[in-house]
């Protein structure tokens, strides 16, 4: 729904200027700030809905931005990033950060995203980051994490991994795991231990939530969430 509140957290007038005019065209209501500082205290007076958080900030910096507002706010948080460095993804999510965007950027983007955020925020749309454990799959960017660290599963163990979590433990058999990830039928000469083969790399790189991925004899494979 538009009419929401965003707070823009940035330096750079230009793009301030930008955002503001493509999220006024899209509904939304758009309040700004040129540093951290200031941002943090126009959280507080005007209550936005969401924040556009430029990383590199004056005064106060997207990081300490993040940190301060949790302790007091849940509400959701778009990064800005002009630094590509997975460190700086990881340590702004879990610093509270929803989702980043880095530059440049389109603002088509921008708006998707935003949209995205807000309609998880609104109860709108099922969790797409599905955590156990210290395990997190992101099923939006295609992203597995064990204890904060990024997992680089190739594209078919990631499928597989993906309709594991998304059957919410309940066990998949081989024949539906080959149908979903390749869209096998029984007219297909795909051997059935190719899943075995996946699920093994897949159990490797996973480490210490290895153990999460149940083998189902005779049939296939769950996964324990809990």
């Amino acid at each position: 729904m538009a009419g929401e509140k965003i707070l823009v957290v940035e330096d750079e007038k230009a793009l301030v200027k930008i955002l503001r005019y493509n999220l006024e065209n899209a509904g939304y209501r758009v309040v700004s700030a040129g540093d951290g500082q200031a941002g943090l205290l126009l959280c507080r007076q005007e209550r936005p809905d969401l924040v556009i958080l430029d990383l590199m900030l004056p005064k106060v910096d997207g990081f300490e931005f993040c940190k301060a507002l949790r302790r007091d706010s849940q509400t959701p948080i778009l990064m800005l990033t002009a630094r590509k460095a997975e460190v700086d993804r990881i340590l702004g999510l879990e610093l509270g950060a929803d989702d980043y965007v880095t530059k440049p950027f389109s603002v088509r983007e921008v708006l998707a995203r935003v949209k995205a955020i807000l309609k998880r925020a609104s109860g709108q749309a099922a969790p797409r980051v599905i955590r156990a454990g210290s395990l997190e799959v992101d099923l939006e960017r295609y992203e597995t994490r064990v204890q904060g660290a990024p997992i680089h599963l190739s594209p078919k163990e990631f499928a597989f991994l993906r309709c594991l979590v998304e059957a919410d433990g309940k066990a998949l058999s081989r024949d539906i795991l080959l149908e979903k990830v390749w869209g096998y039928d029984k007219s297909m000469d795909i051997d059935t231990r190719t899943i075995d083969q996946h699920i093994a790399r897949m159990r490797e790189k996973l480490g210490p939530e290895s153990a999460r991925i149940i083998t189902v004899k005779g049939m296939g494979y769950r996964i324990k969430l809990d």
